[in-house]
């Protein structure tokens, strides 16, 4: 048992280390092209930058949560922020565009031990009455460092270069390994004689790499084809973790805990529907409005601050509140906002823009952290590892998703020539389709959060 000061310190630890993976994710953004211009890289290079992280950390997030169920979430943790630590270093120094792509994977693994090992230590610490407002409060720090990334980045990168996105990090992940050396005493691990399921690891690997690749070569025949790889991998990958003893996910839990399948199926729609809306009404804004990058990146805003005052609220909420019910609240506001962006985008004043960001932003901090109280509160203790890496897993495909269909949509409707004044016009009606397919996901994952029933705590 933790004290009320020792739980303080480890949601600190936590909260620290939640913020740095994302504020790496979203400030790169920003130093691409400074990047770029240095080691003389292509686009599709540069997109690597991006794309390893994004796809390691996927893949790995939820074998190492499992990893961590067996051999110990504090050393899984720990292990995770030295690596982040190595990888930002090694990024910092890069002398070549191989180099920091090779930074970006080791940062990749660093990143998903941190997130499949963070909220299942918090979930051990804090009892169900005041589990809701730790998770609330991880999650603000999840949108701290995504929101604050660009405007902190692009500060670091206009000052001291774009190394210092990279630099910041390593005397901070240094200084969350520290703490957690001294101040979190416990180890937690399966009772027993448990073994790691390599094989189910390799297989889950190569189903996610075939589906998640397949998506962002969507419409071409080769992203169908690499598809159609990953479920067929995905097939064999079933077969194989229903025989197993000790699986790298208990697929039973999905076939008898209801609570647990509808919460991971309504976080990746939730994911899915919002993640490419800052793209979308970016392009909007810059290109059909005239505003310029700055203006653009402060009206941006809207959103995630509203979700970093409501994501805490509505944790502590779900303390008291059947988690269910605000989740779904928070995914109806998120499809109320994607209609009012649908409407106002086109022409309307700016002020109507930001309700519509403000509205989006209120129903993700509805959902989220409800949501990932439902699904920590509803497994057993043992697999609390592997439930933390599938949340991470959700929210990586939704995010793949959302990307996935926007880029299809422009590829069908403006194909690959240069964003000009020229097609404008097939700009705005491509938005358009994408925020029409989001709001039908945006009711499907309503009903999707509707159906899971109330948390039943195992515990």
């Amino acid at each position: 048992m933790y004290s009320q000061a020792g739980k303080r310190v480890l949601l600190f630890i936590s909260s620290l280390a939640s913020f740095l993976v994302p504020y790496t994710v979203s400030s790169i953004n920003i130093a691409l092209p400074a990047i770029g211009s240095e080691f003389s890289l292509d686009a599709v290079t540069l997109g690597w930058v991006t794309t390893a992280y994004l796809l390691v950390a996927a893949v790995c997030m939820l074998p190492f949560g499992r990893f961590a169920d067996i051999y110990g979430r504090k050393r899984v943790f720990i292990l995770g922020n030295v690596l982040f630590a190595i990888g930002s270093l090694l990024a910092a120094v890069s002398w070549s565009g191989t180099v920091i792509i090779l930074a970006r994977i080791i940062q990749g693994l660093g990143g998903a031990m941190v997130f499949s090992t963070s909220m299942a230590i918090v979930t051990v610490v804090f009892p169900p009455g005041e589990r809701g407002k730790a998770i609330g409060i991880i999650t603000a720090t999840v949108y701290a460092g995504l929101s604050s990334g660009p405007v902190l980045g692009g500060f670091l990168t206009q000052l001291f270069g774009w190394p210092s996105i990279f630099l910041l990090n390593v005397p901070l992940a240094i200084l969350v390994v520290l703490l957690t050396v001294w101040y979190l005493k416990d180890e937690w691990v399966d009772e027993g004689p448990v073994s790691f399921d390599s094989a189910g690891a390799v297989l889950y690997g190569c189903m996610l790499t075939g589906l998640m690749f397949g998506l962002t070569q969507l419409p071409s025949p080769t992203g169908f084809i690499w598809i159609g790889c990953g479920l067929l991998i995905g097939f064999f990958f079933t077969r194989w973790e229903l025989h197993q003893k000790t699986p790298l996910i208990n697929l039973k839990t999905f076939q008898r805990n209801r609570t647990f399948l509808f919460s991971n199926i309504a976080a990746m729609i939730n994911y899915a529907v919002v993640f490419a809306v800052s793209f979308l009404v970016s392009l909007s804004l810059q290109y059909n409005r005239g505003f310029d990058p700055a203006t653009t990146g402060l009206i941006l805003l809207a959103q995630p601050l509203v979700q970093m005052v409501v994501s805490p609220l509505a944790g502590r909420l779900s303390d008291s509140v059947e988690p269910a019910i605000i989740a779904t609240i928070g995914m109806g506001m998120t499809t109320i906002g994607l209609f009012i962006l649908l409407i106002m985008l086109p022409g309307s004043s700016v002020l109507f823009v930001l309700a519509g960001l403000a509205v989006l932003g209120l129903g993700y901090g509805l959902f989220s952290s409800p949501n990932t109280n439902a699904i920590m509160s509803s497994v057993h203790v043992r697999d609390l590892g592997m439930a933390s890496g599938m949340v991470s897993t959700m929210r990586y495909i939704g995010q793949i998703i959302s990307l996935a269909i926007a880029m299809m949509v422009f590829s069908i409707i403006i194909g690959t020539v240069e964003i000009t004044p020229a097609v404008y016009e097939e700009l705005m009606k491509s938005t358009t389709i994408i925020l029409e397919i989001f709001i039908v996901l945006g009711l499907i994952g309503i009903v999707t959060s509707y159906v899971r029933g109330d948390v039943r705590s195992p515990e």
